[in-house]
């Protein structure tokens, strides 16, 4: 059983939140908030009940553009928290715990990034994470531990698995929130749809299998990139320019897995006409009229009211990856219409990532759950472990 934060006593106490913030980053500014304020929630009844709080997250990886510190990240949260958050450019040290030490009830701090230091590039079992240097030394600072960063769960990393090895864990409002919708796909209503697209291909037949031998899934829908080479797995030629960008996207071993399970179960449903890039403008070409000399970046007409259809009478819509290149106008009709379809449903899941980025580009909301992880979602609606709540659960 995991504890939320229903359970623990919070005023004057110090409590360690984790937190997934990664977020893009240009100038060195944030260039996109959603990840911190879906943590307002959590960061606010926390300090709100007394908590004096320190905020662990990471940001970016080394090497990339947007590994950079946390300190946007603290200006941004005390702007959109009625509590003072600072920031601290340590994480561990003697000058970071004392930081801990002298917050008050109701005040947070933000630490450094924990991707700043090579421990948390370990990929450790819980007792071994609880040995590290970041959690030795920081976990005393704390009386308790929160984790709130589902779309990090699936990782096992120091400051997501060491610290419920030695302080007292807990579930924050996000992990609470996932963990009940992802976790209960199997009692939804029925029809249940899934629409796998996105350029994660590997990933969508994992979740594909999975929901289909456990019968999850009365249907499958398939879009994207995943689409494509869902067709190229049941013999489709998509032309030169298409088959490229699959083989050299590093997708040559999923066709073969692709057209066996489309093979092997009727509920997987492949598109049946593709809208192309012709100089710029959108051309539609029906798949018996495939192959193309251009690239396909979306699903066609007739594929989209298909789906259309099969969505409106679904009982749940669980959807993750956009059904095109949805960035560039003339190609973001087919996620705009399904997605905008999907809402009616009896119940609508999104999945994180570029799905959620989608849905924040296109304007489109109404669903019962937007999920805050892309690859934590699709771990855990394929069965498959996700360590940080293990370590919660334990």
């Amino acid at each position: 059983m995991i504890q939320t934060l229903d359970d623990p006593s919070l005023d004057g106490v110090a409590v360690g939140v984790r937190i997934d913030v990664n977020s893009p980053v240009s100038g060195g500014d944030l260039a996109d908030d959603a990840r911190l304020r879906a943590h307002v929630e959590t960061l606010s009844e926390m300090l709100d009940r007394g908590a004096r709080v320190a905020v662990l997250a990471h940001q970016g990886r080394p090497g990339g553009e947007d590994f950079s510190s946390l300190a946007p990240h603290a200006a941004r949260l005390d702007a959109l928290l009625d509590f003072p958050v600072a920031y601290c450019d340590a994480l561990h040290s003697e000058a970071a715990r004392d930081r801990v030490a002298a917050l008050a009830p109701g005040e947070a701090v933000v630490l450094e990034n924990t991707r700043f230091y090579s421990e948390e590039y370990m990929d450790l079992d819980a007792e071994r994470a609880a040995r590290t240097h970041l959690v030795e030394r920081l976990a005393p600072a704390f009386d308790l531990f929160v984790n709130d960063a589902f779309a990090a769960a699936h990782r096992s990393q120091a400051s997501l698995v060491g610290f419920p090895e030695v302080v007292p864990g807990y579930a924050g409002r996000v992990m609470e929130r996932e963990l009940e919708v992802l976790g209960t796909v199997a009692e939804s209503p029925t029809p249940r749809v899934y629409v796998l697209g996105g350029a994660k291909v590997g990933d969508s037949i994992d979740v594909a299998r999975s929901v289909l031998e456990r019968g999850l899934a009365d249907r499958v829908l398939t879009a994207g990139v995943v689409g494509n080479v869902f067709l190229l797995g049941s013999g489709v030629e998509l032309g030169a320019q298409n088959a490229k960008f699959i083989y050299e996207g590093g997708y040559f071993d999923e066709i073969d897995a692709a057209g066996d399970l489309a093979e092997e179960y009727d509920e997987v449903e492949l598109p049946t006409d593709v809208a192309v890039d012709r100089n710029g403008d959108r051309e539609e070409v029906k798949v018996q009229a495939l192959p193309t000399d251009a690239p396909a970046k979306d699903v066609g007409a007739e594929t989209i009211a298909g789906y259309s259809l099969i969505l409106e009478n679904a009982g749940t819509v669980i959807l993750n990856g956009p059904a095109g290149v949805f960035e560039e106008e003339a190609f973001a009709r087919g996620t705009e219409e399904l997605y905008h379809v999907a809402t009616a449903a009896g119940h609508s899941i999104v999945g994180g990532g570029d799905t959620a980025a989608a849905l924040r580009r296109l304007g489109i909301s109404g669903f019962d759950h937007v999920s805050t992880g892309g690859g934590a979602a699709l771990r855990m609606l394929t069965g498959g472990e996700m360590p940080a709540v293990e370590a919660l659960r334990r």
